[in-house]
């Protein structure tokens, strides 16, 4: 784990920001926790999250694996420069049917223009469903609404 700390006054601003965008807020999905190089995500399973089968649908997997290595990379880009993801790999290991999914990213390495995260999604019984890889590309002047009003986001 790094030495660098997180402000969680900023985290705190990240995560309220993000939790009531339309896309968090259509899959139930929350920011628990920003660390520096870690994020914590979870769902409580609806029956809108599920397929036909009567199990998470494999696009709801895909999305909590792309948003937790996004905002697990996501603290560590400078100022006035932002993300995208430009491929994600998702492999599904286990279905779920109901109970939490908890995501836990981790920012593998984060070069000048590409950077690339890792998660694993786990069940309310700490089983593994699905692991995931995703490149994200670094984009000068993409910014997030009212970032400009965050807190530091480093400890001093």
């Amino acid at each position: 784990m790094s030495k660098v700390k997180l402000n969680p006054k900023y985290a705190e601003a990240v995560a309220m920001i993000v939790n009531r965008s339309p896309y968090f807020s259509l899959l139930s999905m929350e920011i628990n926790d920003l660390q520096w190089g870690a994020s914590f995500l979870e769902i409580q399973v609806e029956e809108k999250h599920l397929q036909p089968f009567g199990f998470v649908h494999g696009g709801v997997i895909a999305s909590i694996v792309d948003a937790a290595t996004f905002w697990a990379v996501f603290p560590q880009v400078e100022k006035g420069l932002g993300l995208t993801t430009v491929e994600l790999k998702v492999n599904f290991l286990a279905p779920t049917q109901k109970g939490k999914l908890a995501a836990t990213g981790r920012c593998i390495r984060l070069g000048k223009t590409l950077a690339l995260g890792d998660a694993e999604i786990r069940n309310n019984e700490g089983g593994l469903v699905a692991h995931g890889t995703a490149t994200m590309m670094v984009v000068p002047d993409l910014k997030m609404s009212g970032d400009e009003n965050f807190p530091p986001i480093r400890l001093k």
